[in-house]
């Protein structure tokens, strides 16, 4: 079966969190409580988020080992305290968009929709990850990470759990 960006399923994943909505929102769109973003291990050493549309969140991590990860988000849309909407690339010092470090075929643009719903106190958060402007290649290698991403988003996911406690 060939997979095209016409026929692929976005990946998702939700987390109910034990904290109030605003609490979760300030996590995800605040560069000095962006601590937890990553798989674990990994910290977050540089961060500039300019939260408009049409703005920038660039960031690099460093890993145990000492390896460094540069990312970018361009904001595409903020509803406060609802959603948030960007596009995800991995990136270079410069805000460049660069290839994934460990997959060449690893579409070069997501879309990432983060939708925060709060209720009794609680909030859910549900990340919806989509390809932007990918080949079929890049869809193909999307389409067979979803365990990779499942780890990846659960283990940020974890992190942002235990930074809220």
């Amino acid at each position: 079966m060939q997979i095209s960006q016409s026929t692929l399923q976005p990946f998702v994943i939700s987390r109910v969190l034990d904290a109030p909505r605003q609490s979760v929102w300030q996590a995800w769109t605040d560069a000095s409580r962006m601590e937890w973003l990553g798989p674990k291990g990994v910290t977050i050493h540089r961060a500039k988020f300019d939260l408009w549309p049409g703005g920038t969140f660039h960031y690099a991590m460093r890993t145990p080992d000492g390896h460094e990860m540069w990312g970018r988000w361009v904001i595409r849309e903020i509803v406060e305290l609802e959603r948030l909407a960007f596009i995800n690339s991995f990136s270079d010092e410069a805000v460049g968009i660069t290839r994934h470090p460990m997959n060449a075929q690893w579409p070069l643009e997501m879309l990432s929709n983060i939708r925060f719903e709060e209720q009794n106190g609680k909030t859910t958060l549900t990340v919806e990850w989509l390809p932007v402007n990918a080949t079929d290649l890049e869809c193909k290698a999307f389409d067979e990470g979803r365990e990779s991403m499942s780890n990846g988003w659960g283990g940020s996911l974890d992190r942002l759990a235990e930074y809220l406690a």
